[in-house]
């Protein structure tokens, strides 16, 4: 992501070291640094390079999505070439566990040596997960993890407590102090990251701060943009005193947005969520959104391809305590469960909107 203003950028670094404002696409012409060693289950020396050659595959929810080009083409591509592995992605058109299934199963008669799946159900893949790592395949979620069982390692873009906080936040200080009732446009109503979001976001609101905000609803595009922009006309139609929608999913947000942006209720009923900049950036600016959230999508495909890499050649075994180094981004610690946190989200608004570009 290419900041246009250093200044601004410079800034963004400091508060989110993880969230590293060079874009993907434009690698840096230095060598990345080699993943340091770490020792490996039985205590002897881990290899200290990333292997070439490996073929590392990304399964988003869906493809033709803008959020996972970036994070796949834009990152996890960037990254598998730096470490001279072979890219692919492939995946439905639809968000669909039992289409993932099938692609599962391809990739692993195909000899893939990392999968790196967005997972569209934390259980219903896991089978056919499983019986790829039993062929050999490490396999990776980020953005929506499966149980951990069924994986090597999930990485995190941001932990759900922090999306949580900062979306709760964001959509109190749109809807202002007199609060009201507000809901939840999801994305579909398995997806493990967005239902662990909601139950967090609950929490929050059951803080004394938050007294004045009442959910109300929460319905699910699916992360169809026509589907949710009919969820969020709906929401309206339902709640005629709604202050405020909360979309905590790329296609969600955007698609609410273009409903508000046209309706009666522009500049009346607020919108927050998690979008992409370019998505985004009207709304900020013809006053439909005040501000919005979201992590470096190309940043996430990124440190889900080196940790991939990583796994594939021995360095990490996916355990608690496990350090690799991801390239430009750093160095990384696995946690507990196999998780690996990219950082905290970072909030866009129309002052900031113009420094960046994905």
């Amino acid at each position: 992501m290419a900041a246009k203003n250093t200044g601004v950028r410079a800034v963004a670094l400091a508060v989110l070291a993880a969230l590293a404002l060079a874009v993907s696409g434009c690698a840096s012409e230095e060598t990345p640094a080699a993943p340091q060693a770490s020792a490996g289950a039985s205590g002897s020396q881990a290899p200290a390079a990333i292997k070439e050659g490996l073929k590392i595959a990304f399964l988003p929810k869906a493809v033709n999505n803008p959020y996972f080009d970036a994070s796949d083409n834009k990152g996890g591509k960037v990254a598998v070439e730096e470490f001279k592995g072979v890219y692919s992605q492939t995946g439905p058109s639809e968000a669909s566990p039992s289409a993932q299934v099938s692609y599962i199963n391809t990739l692993s008669q195909q000899g893939t040596d990392v999968i790196v799946v967005s997972a569209n159900d934390k259980d219903a893949i896991c089978g056919a997960l499983n019986e790829a790592r039993a062929a050999g395949a490490k396999v990776v979620t980020y953005d929506s993890d499966t149980n951990p069982t069924c994986r090597d390692a999930f990485i995190n873009q941001a932990s759900a407590e922090g999306i949580a906080a900062s979306q709760i936040k964001l959509i109190s200080e749109a809807v202002g102090p007199d609060g009201g009732e507000i809901a939840i446009l999801s994305a579909t109503a398995n997806a493990t990251n967005q239902n662990a979001w909601i139950e967090m976001m609950k929490t929050e609101l059951a803080k004394p701060e938050y007294a004045k905000l009442k959910l109300v609803g929460t319905v699910y595009g699916d992360d169809d943009d026509q589907k949710s922009f009919q969820e969020a006309q709906g929401l309206l139609a339902k709640y005629p005193n709604l202050k405020g929608i909360i979309s905590p999913t790329t296609v969600g947000v955007a698609a609410a947005a273009r409903y508000l942006s046209g309706s009666e209720y522009k500049g009346k009923v607020q919108l927050t969520g998690l979008g992409t900049p370019n998505q985004m950036r009207a709304f900020l600016k013809d006053g439909t959104v005040k501000s919005f959230a979201l992590w470096n999508p190309s940043d996430l495909g990124y440190l889900a391809a080196y940790t991939g890499g990583a796994l594939a050649s021995g360095m990490i075994a996916g355990k608690e305590g496990d350090k690799f180094t991801a390239g430009k981004l750093g160095e990384y610690t696995v946690g507990k469960d196999g998780a690996v946190l990219l950082g905290d989200p970072f909030v866009f608004t129309k002052d900031n909107i113009d420094d960046f570009d994905f």
